[in-house]
């Protein structure tokens, strides 16, 4: 095992940063392309390959992504009380590869039948989720791990650059994995085993470049089954404040009840990590409104990071600082809050309605579609790829005959009307224009990509860091998971609203906006009751205390001997 400092050569050029992070960035490099680049095409994939519904194909994608975001509790319990982090995340990451093998195989169309291809695509789905799930608390955590305690700025950068290899692999691998699978053909169509299979190959480097950084690592072991302590600590402190007598002394903490059993370390440790856990209950807001975003948002805005995460490091904090301002991690995320609103806010100005009117005089035919917007056509039976072009209109007659229209081009923000004849035995639709096709350029939506964008970057690069500082040393790996958890949830809110409400898009986002910012409200004021804590001076404190326990336990058992020796040679005389 490595010792806990460093000699200069294992520095990048003389800095005070540690050469282990490089191997740990791009790790998560390679990771990010690999999860983002599988992600891309899985609703394409259930669509167009596995031949299922848009329902269905929703439900899973969804499904897949909160699994993602809630087994990182998993490997946090694994690294933090078991196996530590630089064992779980190669066990894990293993597991990772495995998954992705899986879901490439499940892709080939000459592999079994297509029982088979849906069992290995869902088996592999969940070996995937367990995997990036289980190492993504594990990996920030250890990076942070790399950094001595006195070099606080080189690890809160480091968490920023962090992010920025989170966001330069989504964004490449959204880009070059639909080539692969549309420019590229094998089996006779659209080639998902090679674009399934070049997220699985990188996922391989991935493993191999962690491994590769193996000597240079800081590694701190993990100290027992912790959560269990915590939890069995929670419930003696609830039990004993439940049974308390009426003549017992009250306590400042409810967990200072669980004193007589549990060592006061413990009981601040769980404190701590209790007061940041409470302080995020309102945070999934925040990633349910940023879940609005649609693929161009996404590409958009993943480049626009990589922009403005060193221009906020290098140029806008220190500005700040210049001028006298203290801004806290909590008023980072605070503002970042607020400015997520505005963007999505504004948002409602652009976001307009496509409307189409059907007519017909062929009085046996029904049109199952009836308007769309600019995020989806809920109304389709068959997927479109160009959300703006309807080439494959279904129309459903009484007896049950089906035929497919084709109405071309529906522009954002026009009125249609379109008149339905029947002419030598088909149905042939006449498209009338009411109203001419809204003319707001896309330029207009760069101020709310800004907006997002510096929300973003104050709130989720602050969150990382803030979450490491906050938790103690045997617990680095939890609170990274309680963060991850808070996306989590966020998905689970926009399941509940976008998807069950139904409402239009723009009142949709008016509605998260606002409820973000009052959600902003109730979390400023829980921040301003906060106190920041350091956890390595508390460890310093409590070696210190221990050291002074053990001397005055030594003390005392030298003076009982001293007693005992003198009582001793009295008694002969």
């Amino acid at each position: 095992m490595r010792p806990w400092t460093y000699d200069d050569d294992d520095k990048i050029f003389g800095t005070n940063y540690p050469v282990s992070i490089c191997f740990i960035v791009v790790n998560e490099f390679c990771e990010r392309f690999s999860y983002y680049g599988m992600k891309a095409l899985l609703t394409l994939y259930f669509l167009t390959y596995l031949k299922w519904d848009k329902d269905l194909s929703t439900a899973v994608y969804h499904a897949f992504s909160g699994l993602c975001y809630f087994t990182p509790i998993l490997g946090a319990f694994i690294a933090d009380s078991w196996l530590g982090k630089y064992k779980t995340i190669i066990y894990l990451s293993i597991v990772y590869v495995i998954g992705h093998v899986v879901k490439s195989v499940g892709a080939i169309p000459t592999v079994g039948s297509t029982e088979l291809h849906i069992a290995l695509s869902m088996s592999g789905l969940i070996l995937i989720a367990l995997g990036t799930g289980g190492i993504k608390p594990c990996v920030a955590a250890f990076g942070g791990d790399q950094f001595d305690e006195e070099h606080t700025t080189e690890r809160q950068k480091f968490f920023s650059i962090f992010y920025m290899s989170i966001n330069a692999g989504s964004f490449l691998s959204t880009i070059i994995t639909p080539i692969l699978r549309g420019d590229v053909k094998c089996f006779g169509g659209d080639c998902y085993a090679l674009a399934f299979g070049v997220p699985a190959a990188l996922m391989v480097v991935a493993l191999v470049v962690f491994i590769a950084g193996s000597s240079l690592y800081k590694r701190t072991p993990p100290q027992g089954n912790v959560l269990w302590e915590v939890c069995n600590c929670i419930g003696f402190a609830l039990k004993n404040r439940w049974n308390k007598s009426k003549h017992d002394p009250p306590k400042k903490h409810w967990l200072d009840w669980a004193e007589e059993k549990y060592s006061m370390r413990l009981i601040q440790e769980i404190k701590m990590v209790l007061r940041v856990l409470v302080l995020y209950i309102p945070l999934p807001m925040f990633w349910a409104l940023f879940d609005q975003q649609s693929f161009y948002r996404v590409m958009l805005n993943a480049l626009l990071i990589l922009v403005f995460v060193p221009i906020f490091d290098l140029i806008i904090y220190p500005l700040v600082r210049l001028c006298g301002l203290k801004i806290t991690p909590l008023r980072k995320m605070a503002m970042g809050m607020v400015f997520a609103a505005l963007a999505f806010g504004a948002a409602t100005l652009v976001e307009v309605n496509v409307v189409v009117r059907m007519s017909s005089n062929h009085s046996d035919c029904i049109l199952l579609q009836k308007s769309t917007h600019t995020r989806q056509n809920p109304y389709c039976s068959c997927f479109q790829e160009n959300l703006n072009v309807y080439t494959d209109v279904t129309c459903i007659s009484n007896s049950g005959k089906t035929s497919k229209l084709n109405l071309g081009l529906l522009d954002f923000g026009a009125c249609y009307t379109v008149i339905l004849t029947e002419e030598a035995g088909k149905i042939v639709p006449h498209k009338i224009e009411d109203v001419k096709a809204n003319n707001v350029h896309i330029a207009y939506q760069i101020p709310q990509y800004i907006l997002i964008t510096a929300g973003e970057v104050m709130f989720s690069i602050t969150g990382l860091e803030f979450s490491y500082s906050q938790a103690p040393a045997n617990m680095k790996s939890v609170l990274q998971a309680g963060w991850l958890l808070t996306v989590a949830f966020g998905n689970v809110i926009v399941l509940i609203v976008a998807e069950g409400a139904g409402l239009e898009q723009w009142i949709e986002f008016l509605l998260f906006a606002c409820l973000l910012l009052g959600v902003c409200i109730i979390f400023s004021v829980m921040a301003h009751f906060y106190t920041y804590v350091d956890p390595e001076e508390m460890e310093k404190l409590y070696l210190e205390n221990s050291v002074r326990e053990e001397d005055d336990s030594d003390f005392k058992k030298k003076n009982n001997e001293i007693e005992l020796n003198k009582t001793g040679k009295s008694t002969k005389m």
